[in-house]
């Protein structure tokens, strides 16, 4: 399935135009009309735009038509998970005194703790 295809699917899902998409999303209906036609590209732009109206649908579908459509919600174990704080670990003292970045053109940068 095309990304076309995907913004089809999700019109017919919500039973819509192509005229009333572009009005939920907040986009000139003549963008909508161009992109279903394959005229031009959707932008990152309008890809936010339909993925902010559409919160379920997950980005990974949209763009690349992996996963399923509806975004997965987290298992509750993990959920709680991420809401604990880490716990401490035992430090032996020792601190970052600087850090060197070695760049592709064969120079670098010192960063120094200050």
């Amino acid at each position: 399935m095309e990304l076309i295809d995907r913004f089809k699917y999700l019109m017919k899902l919500n039973n819509l135009t192509a005229s009333a998409f572009a009005d939920q999303i907040g986009v000139q209906r003549s963008s909508v009309s161009h992109i279903l036609s394959g005229r031009n590209k959707p932008s990152l732009e309008f890809i936010q735009k339909v993925l902010t109206k559409y919160p379920k649908v997950s980005a990974d579908w949209l763009i690349a038509g992996s996963t399923s459509t509806v975004k997965e919600e987290l298992p509750n174990e993990i959920r709680e998970k991420r809401k604990t704080n880490p716990s401490p670990t035992q430090s032996n003292g020792k601190q970052v005194e600087k850090v060197v970045v070695f760049y592709t053109d064969n120079t670098f940068e010192e960063i120094i703790k200050q």
